[in-house]
């Protein structure tokens, strides 16, 4: 079985493909086998070390992919050999992830693709969905299952809309009833952005951007979806309403954050962190459950089309798959690791 492992932090270039044997499922696991491998940011932060020391002698990289049950351990009755599935945290606390051939994990980290989806937008779940729905579904006032009507009445400002978290933010948020206004920094995002379904897309280097979300949403917006909290932080505070939530997932564009008390007080807003490793299972089920079920109503897609174009590499080339990913690439960065 092909397999991509590194066994030291480092750039790309640690990234290498060996041959290993094919692991058999213990109590509780199913082994898969994998069609599409998708990257995301936090595979080559964990590669290059931002995390702290390697956790085992040696990592194949990759939460997300998507592919078909071959094999299903003792005590697994929710998955059976022949299911096409998608997968999430398949290399949390384990040194396999999903850029190999077959890879063996909690059936709990595995769900049904809807019939009609395919194995590329199934790869392309995982990491930046999940945290979308975390991010949707935290608010005081607001709901904690996402479904048709969910945010039915409610504003969502998702700040980057071209991203693949801010993608999905603006699809299932629209599946679920919200208007939708994001942010970007160009035509070419903006275009992104309103295919993905945003009802309102702002740039923010061209005119008062406090200005322009207000004339769409004068009370404040319900929610922000927040991608670089250091810089727009601020920003945010002036646009939410009373009991608004700004759920932050990432930390682009710096590390630290100032806040003025009295400011802060004022909006009796809640500040929600989103990192997907502990949000519990009971939120990474939830999360699976209504993303499949917006799979399934068609609100979900990849490709240009739905403003997140792909980008395909064969598993031998998942170093500049990663290199790719690390360098902003616009887009989901997919790995062909085999024939579907």
């Amino acid at each position: 079985m092909r397999a991509v492992v590194y066994t030291e932090s480092g750039d790309s270039s640690v990234l290498e493909l060996v041959e290993r044997e094919v692991a058999e499922p213990g109590p509780g696991e199913v082994r898969v086998r994998i069609v599409r491998a998708g990257v995301n940011p936090t595979d080559w932060k964990f590669r290059a070390g931002g995390m702290g020391e390697l956790a085992f002698p040696e990592i194949v990289p990759g939460q997300d992919g998507a592919g078909e049950v071959v094999a299903v351990g003792p005590d697994v009755d929710s998955l059976a050999v022949g299911d096409r599935v998608w997968t999430m945290l398949a290399q949390h606390q384990r040194p396999g992830g999903t850029a190999q051939e077959q890879v063996v994990i909690p059936a709990d980290r595995v769900t049904v693709l809807p019939e009609g989806a395919s194995y590329d937008v199934g790869a392309s779940l995982g990491v930046p969905a999940v945290t979308a729905h975390r991010a949707l579904t935290t608010s005081e006032d607001g709901p904690d299952r996402l479904a048709p009507g969910a945010l039915e009445g409610s504003t969502v400002l998702v700040a980057g809309g071209a991203g693949a978290v801010g993608n999905a933010a603006i699809q299932l948020a629209r599946w679920a009833g919200a208007t939708v206004v994001t942010t970007v920094s160009s035509d070419e995002k903006a275009a992104l952005a309103t295919a993905a379904g945003a009802h309102h897309v702002v740039n923010y280097r061209e005119g008062d951007l406090v200005e322009q979300v207000r004339a769409i949403a004068p009370d404040g917006v319900d929610l922000v979806v927040e991608v670089a909290p250091a810089q727009n932080l601020r920003t945010d505070l002036r646009l939410i309403r009373p009991r608004g939530t700004i759920a932050i997932y990432a930390n682009n564009g710096g590390d630290e954050i100032t806040l003025s008390v009295r400011e802060t007080f004022s909006t009796n807003a809640r500040f929600q962190w989103v990192l997907l490793y502990t949000v519990g299972q009971a939120a990474l089920r939830a999360a699976a459950e209504d993303i499949t079920a917006a799979l399934a109503d068609g609100a979900f897609g990849v490709g240009e089309e739905h403003g997140l174009p792909l980008h395909h590499l064969p598993l031998e080339e998942t170093a500049a798959a990663h290199a790719a990913v690390e360098d902003g690439a616009v887009g989901k960065v997919l790995i062909d690791v085999a024939e579907a």
